[in-house]
């Protein structure tokens, strides 16, 4: 990959941020504060760093103005060091694309429609009738099948699939081995016990600049679509069923689970190990936070922040701990039947 240099000028022009320091010293990379050099950049985006400050081999830091004294090095001043740094990250950003013609060892149908300057990687595969727009990139062993529908700059990575049923939109990020569109996990019990299984017939939507997560999994819906709206990134390893709805720009980190039927709202964050799913449809409101290994079993209609669980502890004091929570029923029963006695 080519190397990429700015000035911290440069940077700053770019990102709106206020320099203290040299405007020409160069940066060809980024790097964690402890760790970086002098001719790379950092971020303080965490009260938890501040203490590296002084002590950063780095050549130039985005800070908040509060740190901007610390820095020893050019301090790039902005009111978001993490957006500035998200930014800056772009800037050398270098991925293997794939180039646009289709490679001689990919399969494309005769009747699949494919827009100016569309990529096929060797091995991929284009079902007929699909429709690519103009840009697209399709990786190396990846799988489209027949009547698919991908939008203008999607990039679909190696050995993704992407089903008969998938509508998607522009600029949507697909990375390895996800499946977007494979059956709902649905099925009815017959009266002697055995699995009845129930056809899935809906679709499934991404909206614009949606990025999903290697190994990640949309189902298509049962009847009605599976729908992602545009804005909504989600992390790798992921379940999404049948049916579900998420709002714009929701964030879902890698491993979490969501049943068939939820609806997320939108700008909402699903942290780590998040499962969302009860007796019924789950609905969680605009603007909710979901902390990590956090059970969501009932709907959540006010915005905030969500917890659930246990923190770790050492083996015994936790046994311990659980133990006491088996008996809290009995305790309260005790209790109760005290007070009635008190009042009597």
């Amino acid at each position: 990959m080519a190397l990429r240099a700015f000035t911290t000028g440069d940077i700053a022009r770019r990102v709106g941020a206020r320099i203290i320091g040299d405007p020409d010293h160069l940066i060809t990379g980024l790097a964690p504060l402890d760790r970086a050099g002098h001719r790379q950049l950092a971020h303080l985006s965490s009260p938890h760093w501040r203490p590296g400050l002084a002590s950063s081999g780095a050549g130039a830091i985005l800070v908040k103005a509060r740190d901007a004294a610390a820095v020893v090095q050019v301090a790039l001043v902005v009111t978001d060091p993490y957006l500035a740094y998200a930014r800056v990250s772009q800037l050398f950003d270098d991925p293997l694309r794939v180039p646009a013609g289709i490679h001689p060892d990919a399969s494309v149908a005769e009747d699949a429609v494919l827009g100016a300057r569309v990529g096929v990687a060797a091995q991929a595969s284009i079902g007929a009738a699909a429709v690519l727009g103009a840009d697209v990139e399709i990786g190396a062993g990846a799988v489209i099948e027949p009547g698919a529908v991908i939008g203008a700059g999607c990039r679909i990575l190696p050995r993704a699939f992407i089903s008969s049923v998938a509508r998607l939109g522009e600029r949507v990020l697909i990375h390895p081995g996800a499946v977007i569109g494979a059956d709902g996990f649905g099925f009815a019990r017959g009266p002697d016990g055995r699995a009845e299984r129930i056809a899935q017939l809906g679709a499934v939507v991404l909206g614009d600049d949606v990025e999903v997560g290697a190994n990640s999994t949309i189902d298509r819906g049962s009847s009605g679509d599976t729908i992602i709206e545009s804005g909504v990134k989600i992390d790798n390893q992921v379940q999404i069923g049948h049916n579900v709805h998420i709002g714009r720009d929701t964030i879902i980190c890698g491993c979490v689970g969501i049943v068939g039927s939820a609806r997320i709202g939108a700008r909402c964050v699903l942290a780590g190990g998040v499962g969302v799913g009860g007796d019924g449809p789950v609905h969680i409101a605009d603007d909710v936070t979901i902390t990590g290994m956090t059970h969501v079993s009932r709907s959540i209609e006010q915005a905030g922040r969500y917890s659930s669980g246990t923190l770790h502890a050492p083996s015994v004091s936790w046994k311990r701990s659980v133990l006491r929570l088996a008996q809290l029923d009995g305790w309260i029963r005790r209790l109760v039947a005290l007070e009635r006695r008190l009042d009597r």
